[in-house]
């Protein structure tokens, strides 16, 4: 039985989706020649070396950037308790490891852990702090232009859309109306609404 509604279409695929299966090949195919163009020119026990010191000097990086991370977590939330107690504001000068960049200190050091040369070049040049620093100021912005080229309301009517699973496992789209007027409470006398329209 055919109730006349046309098949609901796929969603499109980004272009992230699409190319990155394609960009990981071609970095792990550019890993493997990297590695076999040095362990012929140098041979394989060099590059054992490197990748052995890569993994540890990457783990080593990781260890104290998580430790600095939880530092300086516990450092806000001493400011803050601090602040509640007292009954005012920290100044928003006062956070601690905002330039610290832990986020990009570990990437770099998940970067030299994973074997391979390009990736310990990329992971080297994130334990430089002004290459960090750089790369933040751009995600920051980053960030900032995509929230404000969002359309107005975007976030909250993705939060009100609701998907009902029906028990033969369709998918029924519906949307969560919500009165904002405080009514308060219903009289017992009152009729009930009724729940469909």
């Amino acid at each position: 039985m055919t109730t006349g509604a046309p098949p609901p279409l796929a969603p499109k695929r980004s272009r992230a989706r699409t190319f990155l299966p394609l960009a990981v090949a071609a970095w792990l195919v550019l890993e493997i020649w990297l590695l076999t163009v040095v362990a012929n020119a140098t041979g394989a026990l060099t590059v054992l070396a490197l990748l052995v010191g890569g993994a540890v000097l990457g783990a080593t990086v990781v260890k104290r950037a998580g430790r600095r991370a939880f530092r300086n977590l516990t450092t806000t939330f001493q400011q803050a308790q601090a602040a509640a107690q007292t009954g005012e504001a920290p100044p928003a000068d006062a956070r601690t490891g905002a330039e610290d960049r832990n986020g990009f200190l570990m990437l770099g050091g998940l970067l030299l852990m994973i074997p391979g040369l390009v990736s310990d070049a990329a992971g080297l040049l994130l334990l430089i702090p002004q290459v960090r620093s750089l790369l933040g100021r751009y995600a920051e912005k980053a960030v900032e232009r995509r929230m404000t080229a969002a359309p107005p309301g975007s976030l909250q009517d993705a939060f009100q859309q609701a998907r009902i699973h029906r028990p033969d496992g369709k998918v029924v789209q519906g949307e969560v109306v919500r009165e904002d007027a405080n009514q308060g409470p219903r009289r017992p006398e009152e009729p009930r609404p009724p729940l469909m329209p």
